[in-house]
């Protein structure tokens, strides 16, 4: 009885290790993704991007496959400083079988005040890539009714639009 205790007692220290680890490896890739952006590192801060990744900005336009994303974003890496945002808050959580992790944070930027980020990370090949990140501003729950007035003219257009596109499955 007292070695299935102690197996069972490694095992679970075995594996809450196992995932502070991984937590923190996702920590730090989403730090450096962060920093590479801030340096215009553009081939850190593409290199953890998954091929297949999709990238929304906060404009209700901005949903961009990797390359789309690449297209929008070289510009601002080219001129040396693309957007520096840094985490202050930030929450990882994992399936059950490791291999794919959900963060959220919340960021402060020079130019949007706080904004939240949402991404998905997938272990592929024993690597940590970025699958899907959203990136939007937070609005004060006061502020909400000023903003919508606000931004509502601008998006009457993208509204027909994406009501004119294909049906929604």
């Amino acid at each position: 009885m007292k070695k299935l205790t102690f197996l069972l007692a490694f095992m679970l220290c075995f594996s809450i290790a196992k995932a502070q680890k991984a937590e923190q490896q996702i920590d730090k890739l989403m730090t450096s993704w962060h920093q590479a952006a801030a340096k215009a590192d553009f081939n850190g801060y593409f290199g953890l991007l998954h091929d297949k990744s999709i990238y929304m900005g906060t404009d209700a336009t901005e949903r961009w496959t990797k390359s789309e994303f690449i297209n929008f974003a070289k510009p601002y890496f080219d001129r040396g400083k693309a957007w520096d945002f840094t985490a202050v808050d930030r929450h990882i959580s994992f399936s059950k079988d490791g291999n794919t992790a959900w963060v959220d944070e919340i960021l402060d930027t020079k130019n949007m005040s706080l904004c939240r980020g949402s991404g998905v990370l997938i272990k592929d090949n024993g690597k940590w890539q970025i699958v899907q990140y959203v990136l939007s501003m937070t609005v004060p729950n006061d502020l909400a009714d000023d903003v919508t007035k606000q931004k509502t003219p601008d998006e009457v257009k993208v509204r027909t639009d994406f009501q004119n596109k294909k049906p929604l499955k």
